[in-house]
């Protein structure tokens, strides 16, 4: 399972509407009420699960590419994509 998105912009993107969200569900609690609760979802779509999860699809996002993994008879190993 991969948390990588399709490019680094959409990834920052979404991490920008999880945390806005998260932090404005919390910040119209007092003028809002529990209504501003209903911005939790939003936070969960945006982080696909939890903020973990785009954090590790963050590093994903930047590291694609970058790094190849070579598997030959039974033994893989890493290495940098030339």
């Amino acid at each position: 399972m991969t948390f990588a998105s399709t490019s680094l912009p959409r990834h920052l993107l979404r991490g920008a509407l999880g945390f806005g969200s998260l932090i404005a569900a919390f910040a119209l609690l007092p003028a809002v009420g529990p209504a501003s609760l209903l911005l939790l979802p939003v936070t969960l779509l945006a982080f696909r699960g939890c903020p973990t999860c785009w954090v590790i699809g963050l590093l994903e996002t930047i590291s694609r590419g970058k790094l190849q993994r070579d598997c030959v008879d039974g033994q893989c190993k890493l290495t940098t994509a030339a």
